[in-house]
């Protein structure tokens, strides 16, 4: 199932090249930005973002709950965009720490979705890049641009609940592989 894209090419956002301010030509493309007066290229790469899936003691997953947009209100797991030179693996942890408080060991990589992530507007193609991991402790505490933390079973969370539909198929996978950590 692929994640439709906007139906704007992301190119169709510049009005003027930001090298030399000439006007945006009429035509636009899906990938990049290319100015006909100074030949400027832009590229509209997609952003990497990563998730834990933080396992408890009783097969219940991690899942906090949004204190902004997108998504606020819903359940999500705990994740964000990678830094630069940030290895995806060490992304999923940091998260888990800063919007948790929870520090995780090592983690194994479970799957990777397509989504589209919406911001003042503008909707950003991303891969979301989800990583396993279990700890001893239902411990957790609400932190960074969190308002809860919830334990659930993976199954027992419904698609509009979550939100990202990139999570709900994380979970699918989680429930039709089990955890990579077995």
């Amino acid at each position: 199932m692929a994640t439709e894209l906007p139906s704007a090419p992301p190119s169709a956002l510049f009005l003027h090249c930001p090298s030399c301010a000439a006007p945006r030509g009429a035509e636009v493309d899906a990938t990049r930005f290319t100015c006909d007066a100074c030949g400027f290229v832009y590229y509209y790469n997609v952003a990497v973002s990563s998730s834990g899936v933080v396992i408890g003691p009783d097969g219940h997953v991690l899942f906090i709950r949004r204190a902004r947009e997108p998504g606020k209100d819903k359940l999500a797991l705990p994740g964000g965009f990678l830094d630069r030179a940030e290895t995806a693996e060490h992304a999923a942890v940091r998260e888990v720490r800063e919007e948790a408080g929870v520090t995780l060991g090592s983690v194994k990589f479970l799957a990777s979705f397509p989504n589209l992530y919406a911001y003042r507007g503008v909707e950003y193609p991303v891969i979301d890049l989800f990583f396993c991991a279990r700890v001893t402790s239902r411990e957790a505490m609400a932190l960074d641009e969190v308002t809860e933390v919830v334990w659930a079973a993976p199954d027992a969370l419904s698609d509009e609940d979550l939100a990202f539909p990139s999570h709900a198929r994380a979970l699918r996978e989680l429930l039709r592989l089990g955890p990579p950590l077995d």
